[in-house]
């Protein structure tokens, strides 16, 4: 890694961070405001006018209020993530959708991965229910995830899943978002907002039990330290011992994020926002064979409790500790600048085995099992520098920002696979134990270190003009520069060799077009461009090319006149080169090839509905999603439809409230041998209906959310290399929180 860099680029943020201060005067109101309202509120008790109030980001110079959620905070009608400035939603020329906290928790979800089960285009949990981590699919492409605006995750295995409980809202932008976001996939990114101190001292306590012996108990609360509101702190707190749908495994967290903001005069505002997480659960996801899930067994179905690993030897054990400084400086009425870096290490002690080839035995009972051992961490420094401007230039608004962004990054991995040396395991009447199992760390003991250093930076430029207030451009470029160097060292921690994998020079584009009606129908089109350098090489030893993508897209948004109603509507056309194609071998069950390029278009409908009493939240997509030979690509459902409808019977029944959802999923396809012929196959398309009950009374609320309510056994995904995916079993989770 190159050192100098780094310190150069902490000495950059350090700069910015200790500037002079300049107070301009006329922005005192506003600043006294935006200390005292915020769109960011905790989960403590609010009165109706707090919550009206809520909902005012800051005044505006023509004197018109952002109404940034609607007045039950359902439907968010802000987003940073398509711009990185606060822009309304409905004027934004591409897909966003934006999961607000009360989203979050009407819905139940326990996870991130839950969270995304309701949004248009994504497909939530491809690979099954899984306690290590959050899986999805947005437009055909595994999306990346992003914190507060910085990447947060480098690799697989080597990360501690982040904790839903500690975050405002969740930002789901689709389609490539390189020019704001540097490193990005085709199909977009999903952005985590951190919950930030409020003024208002309030919070709650949460406790939680529920299926498979889960027992959580979390606390948030916020508030000021002084008189003038100028020193703010929040702690999120939460600890879990579950667990969970397959035996044998837990799923247990801890979860600590203190954060302090300070309001340095009336024009700079400083966070600090720390992060210590530590997770304990195992392998969940058991890598079940074609025959046995979706494809008939002589002895019937693999049960989907059914633990392959060994008890007592499986973990998956992960660690986190993250500091995340965000600063605001308003320079004068047009110009500010804004500055977010973050420092994390995260590091995973990896233990299981499964069964691999992915299939039965001649007795049609047994799997043989592979052994695979990995420790494994990860260090990264990320930061993002803006300026932003607002100014009128004759009939045109202009909304600039100028940014810089990089990251450093260190990834180190020690691992074994050992194929067939865990035995064989009767799947049906499992005996444990019967097989001696190495130990881990002597596996370990003289087995290389494999490093990889990433070095990435990106200058982007975006300018969002509105014109004679119904015409709306944005123009987005970027310059990237972005390096990665593997290198290898034994056990001793000395150097054997190192090689480039990559040295990449790209320059990205976006543009968009959108037209405000007077009736608040917004019709656009846009066009937009990715670029992903990819860590590691194909079986055949060569460097993994980089990911790219270009999307066409067209789309209307709708956000009728005197209503809390936000529909969107968009029609893609993605073309992506250098995909992955899992090319497993005995030796490497992971190795992967590139194709030349896929083909993935489809149709996204969005509906978020809210009236007095009742808020409907549904969605319609359609994929169809292409590799270079024509052949459809795995995990990618061609229809999906869901929809969530919350009732709240306020006049004669006040503080009760029921939801209920349900998400079709459509069939997916695979390749299999069937009479030593390869035919494509297809895993079945599924219904799943989710269900809320709860009952707000004072400063208690009590809610009960059922997952997969009829108890449904679902395969969600078969992949081409012999391996298929379980869902989530019928989970009852019964929640109790006192708000003050």
């Amino acid at each position: 890694m190159q050192i100098p860099l780094i310190k150069a680029r902490v000495l950059v943020l350090s700069a910015i961070l200790s500037s002079p201060i300049v107070v301009n005067a006329d922005n005192d109101a506003q600043q006294a405001l935006k200390r005292i309202v915020s769109s960011d509120q905790p989960s403590g008790a609010q009165s109706s006018q707090s919550v009206e109030d809520a909902k005012i980001e800051e005044e505006k110079p023509d004197n018109l209020l952002t109404i940034t959620t609607s007045s039950r905070g359902l439907i968010a009608y802000v987003s940073a993530a398509g711009s990185k400035d606060d822009i309304p939603v409905i004027e934004a020329p591409m897909s966003i959708s934006v999961l607000t906290e009360e989203r979050i928790k009407d819905i139940g979800a326990k996870t991130i991965q839950d969270a995304l089960g309701y949004v248009a285009g994504v497909y939530n949990g491809p690979y099954g229910s899984d306690s290590r981590g959050d899986w999805s699919v947005i437009r055909g492409v595994d999306p990346v995830l992003y914190l507060d605006g910085m990447k947060m995750l480098y690799g697989y295995y080597n990360n501690t899943r982040p904790n839903p409980y500690g975050l405002s809202q969740i930002e789901i932008l689709k389609g490539p978002a390189s020019v704001l976001y540097g490193q990005g996939s085709t199909g977009g990114i999903v952005n985590l907002v951190s919950k930030k101190p409020q003024a208002e001292s309030q919070g709650e306590i949460w406790a939680q039990v529920g299926s498979f012996d889960r027992q959580q108990i979390a606390m948030d609360y916020t508030g000021a330290f002084n008189q003038d509101a100028s020193l703010l702190y929040r702690v999120n707190v939460l600890y879990r011992d579950s667990e969970y749908q397959t035996d044998y495994v837990d799923d247990n967290s801890l979860y600590f994020a203190p954060a302090l903001t300070w309001f340095v005069g009336d024009a700079t505002e400083l966070t600090l926002l720390a992060n210590v997480q530590r997770n304990e659960t195992g392998s969940s996801t058991q890598f079940f064979p074609h025959v046995g899930t979706v494809r008939e067994a002589p002895f019937g179905q693999i049960p989907v409790n059914r633990f392959i690993s060994e008890p007592g030897y499986d973990g998956y054990d992960t660690e986190q500790d993250a500091l995340t400084v965000l600063f605001e400086h308003e320079i004068n009425d047009t110009w500010s600048v804004k500055a977010s870096s973050r420092y994390m290490d995260s590091s995973s002690e990896y233990r299981t085995m499964y069964a691999y080839p992915f299939n039965l035995q001649a007795d049609h009972r047994n799997l043989l099992r592979s052994v695979s051992v990995s420790d494994a961490d990860v260090t990264s420094i990320t930061g993002d520098v803006r300026l932003h401007a607002k100014f009128d230039w004759g009939i045109a608004s202009h909304s600039i920002v100028i940014g810089y962004d990089f990251q450093d990054v260190e990834t180190n991995k020690q691992s074994f696979f050992g194929s067939g040396m865990g035995g064989l395991l009767d799947v049906y009447s499992p005996q444990y134990g019967a097989t001696p199992l190495p130990d881990p760390d002597a596996l370990l003991a003289n087995r290389n270190i494999n490093r990889v250093y990433i070095d990435q930076a990106g200058l982007y430029f975006q300018d969002q003009i509105k014109i004679d207030e119904q015409w709306i451009i944005s123009l987005g470029a970027r310059a990237d520069k972005a390096k990665s160097v593997a290198a290898t060292h034994n056990a001793a921690g000395e150097f054997l060799n190192n090689n480039e994998q990559w040295d990449e020079n790209e320059t990205t584009t976006r543009v968009g077009l959108l037209y405000i009606f007077d009736n608040g129908l917004s019709p656009y089109v846009s066009y937009s461009e990715s670029f992903e350098p990819m860590a590691g090489s194909t079986s055949d030893g060569n460097p993994l090319k980089p990911h790219r993508g270009e999307q066409n897209e067209i789309g209307v948004k709708f956000q009728p006149q005197g209503s809390e109603h936000l529909i969107t509507a968009s029609y893609f056309d993605i073309t992506e080169k250098n995909r992955l194609i899992p090319t497993p071998t005995i030796e490497d069950p992971l190795a992967n090839a590139q194709s030349g390029k896929a083909e993935i278009n489809g149709i996204e409908v969005e509906a978020q509905l809210e009236w007095d009493t009742i808020d409907i939240y549904a969605n319609y997509t359609h994929n169809d999603a292409k590799d270079e030979s024509k052949q459809p690509i795995n995990s990618i459902p061609e229809q999906m439809i869901s929809g969530w409808i919350t009732y709240r019977p306020e006049s004669f029944l006040p503080g009760f409230k029921v939801g209920l959802g349900t998400r079709y999923v459509g069939e997916t396809s695979f390749l299999t041998m069937i009479d030593e012929q390869s035919e494509r196959y297809h895993t079945p398309d599924y219904t799943m209906v989710d269900l809320m009950l709860g009952y707000e009374i004072g400063q208690f609320d009590f809610m009960i959310n059922v997952d997969n309510l009829t108890d449904k056994t679902v395969v969600t995904t078969c992949l081409d290399r012999g391996d298929c995916f379980y869902g989530q079993q019928r989970t009852v989770t019964a929640n109790l929180r006192y708000q003050f």
